[in-house]
């Protein structure tokens, strides 16, 4: 080791990039300085530990991932991205578990448990107290009796306030609305009952007496009795993942997007996000919720909007420039599900993929043109013709195309259907449906969402 001892400046110098064979002198006889010092024993320690990061995640991805999240787990933002990384690798990331999961990450079979360490709120001392809870008696059977057993001085209000909107207790009770409500009202309850064992004042028949029939139903009594709120229907899907995601800053039991994901590749075909990169300059339809929102007004002083949105697979940023956002800013809000159409682009400033986005319409109110033609009909190319004329006649610009028509054939009672290309999507729903009509065609307006190719 070489310990300096004063410094000065020379000035600037000339740097050489070398190896170094035998020794390490970092000052060269010239009094110029080495700047790439790396020996061969470095880099061969470097490179054998790639190879053996990559043999782990080629072999072992379930592990590999799950030890990656757990050395993370205090970065919010890296646990995000590896956990998007476990979506990719078609590893799924199973939600906190108030009686089965550890500090860590863990693996169980093909699926990784989520790790204790990585919820906000939850520090060290706070884990641990709910995990010496749990290995010195047995699991926790309800929320209540969770509260009774951990110190509450400890695991304190907002770190309960986290456990339960991140789904930790969903396995022994699902109504998260419900628990929230009754925190206040459960957490006195177990503050009182503390209070009365150190005093000795507890019932005997549960307390003082060897485990059997006459304290687990008195044991079972009392949970039963204590104050959880009666009646509170429960947080909708969407309010639970949006809560999570407050909370969490991710979604960890689900995500938005994944309950419509196979309804709208049937009937759009969109790109995933993390494909973006490969379609830079082409025209692309997405389906997104909007994470983020910010207006601006261009040099001309009209308002447009940046905005930042993901799928199931990845995040990419948005840009509404005023001539579209006069026409569509309605739809444009925080945790909106939209299918949006656009260009990618390479942000000229820092490189970052983006989507200029042409229009976008809210997912639920997504419609397709559903034509229901018999078999013998189907396969008369007259009839093909005359129905792609009519389809084609209510197109009058490509930009606009956004009604996908399907047609369903039935044979001797088997309904078939397929999705026309864009070319034959029309503009205008009920424009179309009456032209069909006219025409005998049997056509009706099918909406995307809760609607399935058979």
């Amino acid at each position: 080791m070489v310990k300096i001892v004063s410094r000065k400046s020379l000035g600037s110098q000339k740097v050489y990039d070398i190896g170094v064979k035998k020794d390490h002198n970092f000052l060269l006889a010239n009094y110029s300085i080495a700047s790439n010092c790396f020996n061969k024993s470095h880099s061969t320690a470097y490179a054998y530990v790639t190879y053996q990061t990559a043999y782990l995640k080629a072999n072992y991805p379930v592990e590999y991932m799950a030890a990656l999240l757990s050395a993370n787990s205090g970065s919010k933002e890296k646990v995000e991205k590896y956990h998007e990384n476990c979506q990719k690798m078609r590893i799924e990331v199973l939600p906190p578990d108030i009686n089965r999961s550890q500090s860590d990450f863990f693996p169980i079979n093909k699926q990784i448990l989520f790790g204790l360490s990585a919820i906000p709120n939850l520090g060290e001392g706070a884990i641990d107290n709910i995990l010496q809870a749990r290995e010195s008696s047995s699991n926790f059977k309800s929320f209540p009796d969770f509260c009774e057993r951990i110190d509450l001085r400890i695991v304190n209000t907002r770190a309960l306030e986290t456990l339960i909107y991140s789904g930790a207790f969903d396995r022994i009770n699902s109504n998260r609305k419900q628990l929230i409500k009754s925190l206040e009202d459960v957490i006195n309850w177990a503050q009182s009952r503390a209070k009365d064992k150190e005093s000795g004042q507890l019932n005997l028949f549960f307390d003082v007496i060897p485990a059997n029939s006459i304290e687990t139903k008195q044991k079972k009594l009392v949970f039963e009795n204590s104050p959880l709120v009666k009646g509170i229907e429960d947080y909708s899907s969407q309010e639970k993942l949006k809560l999570e995601k407050d909370h969490l800053g991710f979604y960890v039991s689900a995500h938005p997007l994944t309950s419509i994901r196979h309804a709208t590749e049937q009937f759009l075909s969109p790109i995933d996000l993390r494909e973006a990169e490969e379609k830079i300059n082409k025209k692309v339809t997405a389906v997104v919720i909007v994470n983020s929102l910010k207006k601006h007004q261009d040099k001309k002083e009209k308002d447009m909007a940046f905005i930042q949105m993901e799928d199931i697979t990845a995040q990419i940023d948005g840009v509404v420039f005023s001539s579209v956002y006069e026409r569509i800013k309605s739809v444009i809000n925080l945790d909106s599900r939209l299918i949006i159409w656009g260009k990618v682009d390479k942000n000229k400033r820092d490189d970052r993929i983006q989507i200029i986005i042409d229009d976008a319409i809210p997912i639920d109110s997504m419609n397709a043109i559903a034509i229901e033609i018999p078999f013998q009909a189907a396969i008369d190319t007259s009839i093909q013709k005359r129905l792609g004329a009519i389809l084609q006649s209510n197109r009058s610009d490509k930009n606009k195309l956004k009604i996908p028509v399907i047609v369903n054939i039935i044979d001797r009672g088997i309904r078939r259907s397929i999705r026309l290309g864009e070319k034959y999507w029309v503009e205008e729903e009920n424009a179309a449906i009456e032209s069909l009509n006219d025409a005998n065609f049997q056509a009706h307006i099918q909406p995307i969402i809760n609607s399935q190719i058979t």
